[in-house]
């Protein structure tokens, strides 16, 4: 089952190579893909955007990963965008904070398979299709 086009998908990723191979991953996917790669154009997209999901990495210049998570949630418009973590911060504190501020799901980069990420990525949004 593939996702429909429709779907809007948030990434948000100051890496160029790796925001480059995730532009790559989910357009074969058939999302359409927004990219922002400092957390104030994060903010600024999502708003304007209403994106169906938001990837979302924490270390990021102008505002952190965890700010971006705080604002999205706490705007009624976006509250119930689904947010996954893509971060290299891989403590329990930093995965215990990101899932306390709403993240539905927390990927640490070096440990995560993009197939596993993009696998996980299609069943949110086709749960949330069904909604």
């Amino acid at each position: 089952m593939s996702a429909p086009s429709k779907m809007v998908l948030l990434i948000v990723e100051d890496d160029e190579v790796l925001l480059r191979a995730l532009y790559i991953l989910f357009h074969k996917s058939k999302y359409t893909i927004a990219s922002a790669t400092d957390g104030a154009m994060a903010v600024q997209m999502a708003q304007r955007l209403k994106p169906n999901l938001i990837l979302l990495d924490l270390l990021l210049p102008k505002i952190n990963g965890f700010e971006v998570l705080r604002i999205v949630k706490s705007d009624p418009a976006l509250k119930e965008t689904p947010v996954i973590i893509l971060s290299n911060l891989g403590s329990a504190e930093d995965v215990e904070r990101a899932k306390a501020g709403g993240a539905i799901d927390y990927f640490i980069k070096a440990n995560t398979d993009l197939s596993v990420l993009e696998n996980k990525i299609k069943q949110v949004l086709e749960i949330k299709t069904q909604s």
